[in-house]
This record gives C-alpha cells, structure tokens and sequence, in this order.
C-alpha cells in the first residue's frame, strides 16, 4: 500500500522535472539567441570605431559575447531552481544538466576573478589619487600597472625565477626528507618474474590443507577470473594471514609469488613507522606508485606483501577494543620456562592448542629494522616533539590507497575535466553531432589489479576493523600451530629429503615422532632432520636413525641437556617424582598421551614429564581439570608414599594445583567432587570429610601470591568461601593421587627403575612401560581411617 501511494509522487516530481528542463532549454537558446543579435555592434565599435584589425576585432567580439552569455547564465540561476534529477532516468536531461553546472562553475570563478581584479586595481587607483602629483584616470591607472607586469614578464629575471625556484624548493625537499624516505623506500623489494626464485611451491608448504585450499581458490580467481567477473563475482583485493609465529605465513606468501609469476612486493609494517608526522603516509604512497608501475609492465597484475602488518593496521584507539569474556585457559596464568611447563619447576608440559599457541608466540623474535633502518631511528624512531609518526597516518592512507587502485588517473582526469569545461563554457561547439560526441571521452580506471597480502600474529579483533573489511583485506586465512597431523605432514616433506634408515619410513615410526615433537615448529622440524644426518655424519654412517633424531630433538630444546651426573640417591629420587606425574596423567587424564619422560636436567629443572592431548579440545570438562589436579600431585604423592616425606621439589607442583583450583572456583564456577558414602551415612559424616579435604587442602596450597601483584589467584582466595571451596579441591586431588601411589606402588617403582636405567624415554617405548606397570585408579572408601594421608 504504502508503495501505491509512493509511486504517483514519483511520477509527478518527474513530469515537473521535465517540464523545467524544458523550460531551461528554452530559455537558454533565448539568451544565445540575443547574445547573437548584440554581436554586431561590439565588433563595429571595436573594428571602426577604435580602429582594431579584424583578427582583433573578431577574437574580442567573440570573448564580449561568451562573457554575456554566462553572465545571463549566472542571473537566471539565481533566480530560477535547478532542476531536481532525482528519480530521473533521461540519459540527455542528465547530460544537458552536467554540461549548463560546468559553465556556471567555469563563469562563476571568470567573474569572482574580474571582480577581485577589480577591487584590487580600484584601490590602487584612490592610493595614487592620494599622492600628490599623481594620476586621476582610472584608466591609466590600469595601463600604467598593466604595463608593469608586461615588463617584468618580458624581462628575464622572471625566467631565471622560474627555473631557480623550482629547482632550489626540490633541492631542499632532498636534503630535508631525503634521508628519511630512503629509511622506509630501503626497506620495500620489488621483484619481477625471474629477478628471485624462493624455491618454495604451494605443495612446500605442509600441515596447513585448510589453509592451502582457500588460498588456492583466492589466486586461482586472481589468475584468471575473467569468467567470474563477466558472472557477477568480484575478485577479492586482499588476503590477511593470522596465526602464531612459526606457522609459515610469510612460507605461504613466498608460494603464492612464486607459483603466481607476477611482480611482487615485499614491505615488512615497520617500514611505514617514519621520524617525522606525514612521511608514513608518503611510504605509503609510494609503495602504491611502485606496485601500478610493475602492475603497468607486466600484465596489469603485482601483489603486495605486508608482512607483520600490525605495526601499522592495529585498531585505532578512537574504536577501543573487543573484550572476551571467554573464562582463562590455565596456559595464561600457567606458562612457564622455554617449553611453557605448567609449574616453576618445569616439570609438567601438557601440549594443547592453547599451548602452542602461547608457545610460539613466546618464541617470537623482537622486530629488527631492514636496510637504512637499521642505522637510522637507533633513539626509539623519534626526535623530541617530532611525534614519531604517532599520528597513523599510514594506516589511514593505506586504507585509501587500497580503495583507490581502482580510480582513473590522476592526470587524465585533469585533462578530460578542464578541457571539457572549456568547451562547454564557450557555448560554440555542441556536446554531439549527431550521434558523435565532441567531448572527451570519460577516463576509465586501469586494468591493473593490485593484490594485497597481510600477515599478521595478533588477534584479528586487535586490527582495524576498516582494514579487514570485505573489499581490503576481506579474505582471512588461519593458520594454526603445527598438530600432531600437522606434523607428521612436515616430516614426510623434510625426512623424504634427507638420507635416513628404512624403519623412519614406518607408519608406526612417523607417528610417533609426530607425538614427541609437541610444540615444534616447521623450521624446527626441518633442523631436527638436518641435525640428525649431522650426527649420524659424525659417526660415520650415511643415514640417520631414530637415535639420531632424538639426540637431535634434545639439542634443539631450550640447547643442549646438561650432562650432570645426580647422586645416586637424587637421580632415584628425580625418578620417582616424573613416575607419578606420569603414571598419574596416564591413568586419570582421558584423551592425552604421554610422550617423553625425562630426568635430565634442562635449565633449572632436574626432570620432566611430557603428555599431548591426543585429539583437540577447545574447552576443559571439570573431569578435565580434576585430572590435571591430580596429575600434579602425584608427584608429591609418589615422594610420600616412597620416602614418607617430599623434596623441595614439589613446591612447583603445589604453585601450580593451587592456582589451577582458585581458577576453577573463581573463573570457571567448579566446585568439589560429590560425595557418595552410601545411604546409611547421615548429613553430619559428610560435612565431616569436606572438612578434611579442606584442611589437607590448606595445609598443601600455596599463599605466596599478593593481591598487589594483580594475582587472579591470589584475588580469589581472598574469599574465604571461595578459599574453602578451592581447599576442598585440593584436598580431594591429593587423597585420590596419595591412594593411587599406594595402591600402584609396585607398578610405579618399575616405572622409575626404567627410567633411571635409560635417563629419558620417548613415545610408544613410553607408552608401552605405563601399559606394562598395569595402573589402577585408586579404590577410595573415605570412612576408612587408611585412606587418609597423614601431612
């Protein structure tokens, strides 16, 4: 309904539009009309009367004409509106109106000029009328002034000044900002098709399918999208990578340039950070002009590769941030140490998503300057009150440059705009003959196809939202931290180019170095291969075995283990303690594995015990964390039941449950396990055991952190409810690893005999000896007096 009653509205605005339209053509061709018949007597005046020739004559004759007929032009805009073109569909009635605001806007400024000229000589005029002596024609106060700027242009003072000028202004602009564009131009490559070759394919880069794939469809429709076009589709501009360091980002762009055969540029984000406010934006501006110029001679086709693109994309502080309400992971306030063990004491590394994650983002460099950079800017970037380029100028101006690929030139657009504004403002030559324009045609934007490539490892909630918009960098791509699949692709890339022993090829043997090699990255795996021949060179032989791998593997982390010989007593003790973390985390932590076991020391830690989640998790059960509890108490446990007392060793492990149980209570809103003693137990014997866990629970937290220290752990324990309710987790955690020891002793104690033979203990070998101890979990009745340990 409400459209019925639009449309008649619709049709009458367009029938009174016409009808104006109308009436302006009219009285347009009236005025040209008159303007035509006064032409005579203009020309008559100036040929017979002031005795000009007849080439004069006729060239101001027609300029007194044309003035005419826009200053008529200009009075009956003033008083008469402009057609309203809303709604309007004529081709003819839209040009006639571009052509009639073309010659009102040329006239107008002709006349704001006479007008100013004017003034200018009318004041002169009444300063010399001022001065005795001087003169009072006005008339001859314009010729006199007139005649004075005639001999200064025809002297050649002015030509030297234009010359000089020019010059002396570019020379100054060298000397000024020379040096700092030469900063950020040193840093940009450009590489044309068979300037470089990476040696790196598509098929290089490995343990990334998903994210090979949607780069394939993205450059297949860079490549020839022709089709998808004339379809409807809409190539996109850019690609942005996301994901931890390491992961093979910048891998993954070096594929792209080598398999696409264009012209490619490579800038890292910290070019664009210049000295000065404004010479950002001008890098920026450059790089765009480097990229249509390689664009222009190679097909119309360059990409443009943004590395780190963070240093100039973040969001602008005007948008704020995205906040997560998302609870903690335990990797975020449990991190510690090279390998991101979840206690002090590094002895406890559980490899989930999120710790790899955290881990190569730990493992990430500090940005180094490229080229000039690195001698220039050595004071922070900035000289004092010169802002260091704070202003983002860059991000806004690559945000421009990114929209603008697309525009025509520059200077074309000039060319056609002027010109054509002249030829409509002299009311001589036509728009058309007949269906010939005799305007210049309308430039078209290039061909040319600029591409751009971010990589970036912060969230992508961190960036801009005006920059990973659909249009720029649109098309995001993950890549994810190596996973066990992951890496079992890598090493069939890298061990398949490298001499190795036949048994490296097993399916069985590729698994379980998959395992093992939890946390590592590409580059790292590639090191461990190429280590590995090394030793195996050393001893003689042509190809490395799976000795040589693990030798390798120990070498690559965190350096070299250290070759210290404990005492005796230390190296059983050492031993005992990794045996119940690791028949603990194999009985009770459903969906891990355990993958190295290790009483080396490495750093500050004597030992370690290393499990891996077998499938992906992106959240944790209250079982899950339970588990993990009581995974790091069984070391504790195994000390007590072995030797009645514990070493200062376990102070890592307690740090750890305890921050882990304040996290649950006050994070996550997990409580202690439900009781079941049986239907004849009454209210009053419940209440009785939760008090006991809490008080075995107190006495084993730890209390170091501070409240000032803005410890989330140490916060919530400030509640004394909360505190109590954490205690009993603790408590519980420590009865249930307590009477596992002591019901798997025997099983336990062949573990570490095991492992003080062989010092470390990788994979299925390790998986083997805790299925061969025939763990149980721990059989807990609660109302006997035995089952609780006495602290």
């Amino acid at each position: 309904m409400a459209t019925d009653r639009a449309e008649p509205g619709l049709l009458d605005r367009t029938s009174a539009t016409s009808e104006l339209g109308e009436d302006w053509r009219r009285l347009t061709r009236r005025a040209t009309a008159i303007a035509l018949v006064m032409s005579p007597a203009p020309f008559i005046w100036l040929h017979s009367v002031e005795g000009y020739s007849l080439a004069w004559s006729l060239a101001a004759t027609f300029a007194i004409v044309v003035a005419f007929r826009g200053a008529v032009e200009l009075a009956i805009r003033r008083l008469m509106p402009w057609p309203s073109l809303y709604g309007t569909d004529d081709p003819e009635l839209k040009e006639e109106d571009v052509i009639a605001r073309r010659r009102v806007s040329f006239w107008r400024a002709v006349f704001r000029l006479l007008v100013f000229v004017v003034v200018v000589l009318t004041m002169i005029w009444v300063v010399r009328l001022l001065i005795p002596g001087g003169s009072t024609s006005w008339i001859d106060s314009a010729t006199a002034i007139y005649d004075s700027i005639k001999g200064f242009v025809q002297g050649q003072q002015l030509v030297g000044l234009l010359f000089s000028l020019p010059i002396f202004f570019l020379f100054n602009a060298l000397i000024f900002i020379g040096p700092m564009m030469l900063i950020g131009v040193s840093q940009m490559r450009g590489f044309e098709p068979g300037d470089a070759d990476w040696g790196v394919r598509l098929a290089d880069v490995r343990g990334q399918d998903e994210a090979k794939e949607e780069v394939n469809r993205v450059v297949t429709l860079w490549q020839s999208g022709e089709a998808f076009e004339q379809a409807g589709g809409r190539r996109e501009r850019g690609l942005l990578f996301l994901g931890a360091p390491g992961t093979g980002k910048t891998m993954l762009a070096k594929a792209i340039a080598t398999g696409f055969n264009c012209p490619f540029v490579s800038m890292p984000g910290s070019g664009f950070q210049q000295t000065f406010i404004g010479m950002d934006a001008v890098i920026v501006r450059w790089l765009a002009r480097k990229a249509k110029k390689l664009a222009r001679k190679w097909g119309g086709q360059c990409i443009v590769f943004i590395d780190e693109i963070d240093a100039v994309g973040m969001r602008r502080a005007a948008l704020g941030g995205g906040a997560s309400y998302t609870a903690a992971r335990i990797e975020e306030s449990l991190f510690y140490g090279p390998f991101g063990a979840l206690n002090p004491t590094g002895d406890m590394i559980l490899e989930t998503r999120a710790w790899r994650d955290r881990l190569f983002a730990q493992r990430e460099p500090a940005p180094e300057p490229r080229g000039l950079g690195r001698i220039f800017n050595q004071g922070g970037g900035a000289f004092p009150g010169m802002m260091g380029g704070g202003g983002q100028l860059a991000l806004n101006q690559l945000l421009v440059v990114m929209d603008g690929i697309d525009n025509p030139p520059f200077f074309r657009r000039l060319f056609t705009n002027w010109t054509n504004t002249l030829l409509d403002a002299s009311y001589i030559i036509p728009a058309k003959a007949g269906r010939f324009s005799l305007r210049v045609p309308r430039p078209k934007p290039r061909k040319d196809q600029i591409y751009f490539i971010g990589a970036t490892n912060v969230p992508i909630s961190q960036l801009d939202p005006a920059l990973t918009r659909p249009g720029r960098m649109g098309r995001h791509v993950w890549l994810r931290t190596p996973t066990k699949v992951d890496r079992k692709d890598i090493l069939d890339l890298y061990i398949g180019k490298v001499a190795h022993e036949p048994e490296l090829d097993e399916a069985k043997k590729r698994d379980e170095l998959a395992r093992i090699t939890g946390g590592y990255s590409p580059a790292m795996l590639e090191q461990v291969c190429s280590m590995a021949l090394t030793y195996a060179h050393a001893d003689g032989r042509e190809r490395f075995d799976s000795g040589d791998i693990l030798e390798a593997m120990t070498t690559v982390e965190s350096g070299t283990a250290v070759n210290i010989e404990y005492p005796e007593e230390d190296t059983r003790a050492v031993a005992v303690h990794e045996s119940g973390h690791a028949a603990a985390s194999h009985v009770y932590m459903k969906g891990t594995e355990s993958t190295r076991i290790s009483i080396r020391m490495r750093g500050e830690s004597l030992g370690h015990h290393q499990a891996a989640e077998q499938v992906e998790h992106f959240s944790q059960w209250r079982s899950d964390q339970m588990a993990t509890l009581i995974w790091g108490l069984g070391a504790m446990a195994a000390e007590r039941v072995f030797y009645g007392q514990t070493t200062s060793g376990v102070g890592g492990d307690i740090q750890t449950v305890t921050r882990l149980a304040a996290l649950m209570v006050g994070a996550a809103g997990m409580g202690p396990e439900p009781l079941d003693l049986g239907d004849a137990v009454d209210a009053k014997e419940e209440d009785r055991v939760l008090r006991r866990f809490e008080e075995i629970g107190l006495k084993l937290m730890n209390r170091t952190g501070s409240v000032q220290d803005h410890d989330v752990a140490a916060s919530v324990l400030m509640d004394r409810d909360k505190r109590s309710l954490a205690a009993q987790l603790v408590g519980q955690a420590y009865v249930t690893a307590h009477n596992f020891v002591r019901q798997n002793r025997k099983g336990i104690e062949k573990i570490a005999d095991e492992v003080v033979a062989r010092r470390e203990i990788y994979g299925d070998e390790l998986v083997e000896l805790l299925d061969g101890a025939k763990l149980e979990p721990a059989r807990l009745d609660l109302l006997e007096e035995q089952t609780w340990p006495m602290l």
